[in-house]
């Protein structure tokens, strides 16, 4: 080969390498582009406030048919999110929080027994109280028993259910009953208010005492008896964001549904009190 040839294929080689060179650099550059502009992207939504994921709601049984109103309610409001609830006696949802269990939200139907979380550091902030409740009687449709009075349920032979007194409905039934100066011996202690109007609803006992609400829920499977007492045993229901809540951001957007007017208007229909 000549020294001309040899020349001519050494700037041909170098020509390609250099040509190499651009390309990759250029593939690079439109890779870190390409990676800033996802970036900027993600940093775009994550900053846009959408709202994702799922809430776990621990919630009194009382408030079962209203908050699984507002959960649909805010999941219409949210698309990517899901409510999951958990109802069921305070006192025993407040020993679950307690004891571990995961959980965003707790709605509590006493500040006794919201008193139970807050006090083993499991709340963030302070609860806030988003709705009252008052007790009634209820009886079997048509009231067969003509119970007109908390003194009626004391009448031999008649069967009786409460909550139990840990329960926030039993501890209010209980300060009726003080109040009243009557003793009053159920067949059964229920550990939540659900359980209680489950008997009467089913026949297995004459009365219970149990929240306006649940009778409001129960529609004519019953009827309620309303006693003044009961103006005497008026829950307050306090609210609060969890320590560990996993997403958190949720939870404080749902206690804000619960707690505005919209949210108010559902609970109130309910037969709630106003806080």
């Amino acid at each position: 080969m000549t020294r001309t040839a040899r020349r001519s294929r050494r700037t041909l080689q170098v020509a390609g390498a250099g040509a190499a060179a651009l390309l990759a650099l250029s593939a690079c550059s439109s890779s870190d582009d390409a990676s800033s502009t996802t970036s900027d992207s993600s940093a775009s939504a994550s900053s846009s406030g959408k709202l994702s994921g799922e809430v776990t709601v621990f919630a009194a049984a009382s408030l079962k048919e209203s908050f699984t109103t507002l959960g649909k309610e805010f999941e219409k409001q949210h698309p990517g999110t899901k409510v999951t609830f958990s109802f069921g006696g305070s006192d025993s949802l407040a020993a679950s929080i307690t004891g571990g269990a995961p959980a965003d939200v707790f709605a509590s139907a006493s500040p006794k027994t919201m008193k139970i979380v807050t006090d083993a550091g499991d709340a963030s902030g302070t609860p806030s109280t988003f709705v009252r409740n008052e007790l009634e009687i209820a009886t079997l449709p048509g009231n067969p028993d003509k119970i007109a009075s908390l003194k009626d349920l004391t009448k031999s032979g008649l069967k009786v259910v409460l909550c139990d007194k840990e329960v926030p409905c039993g501890a209010a039934a209980q300060k009726a009953l003080d109040a009243s100066k009557l003793k009053l011996t159920p067949v059964s202690y229920e550990q939540d208010v659900k359980a209680a109007l489950t008997k009467v609803e089913l026949k297995e006992a004459d009365a219970a005492v149990v929240y306006k609400t649940d009778v409001h829920a129960a529609g004519d499977k019953v009827e309620g008896v309303e006693f003044p007492e009961s103006a005497d045993a008026i829950n307050d229901y306090p609210i609060t964001l969890l320590k560990d809540a996993q997403n958190a951001e949720a939870a404080k957007a749902f206690i804000a549904l619960v707690q505005s007017s919209e949210g108010q208007q559902v609970l109130t229909e309910a037969g709630f009190l106003k806080p």
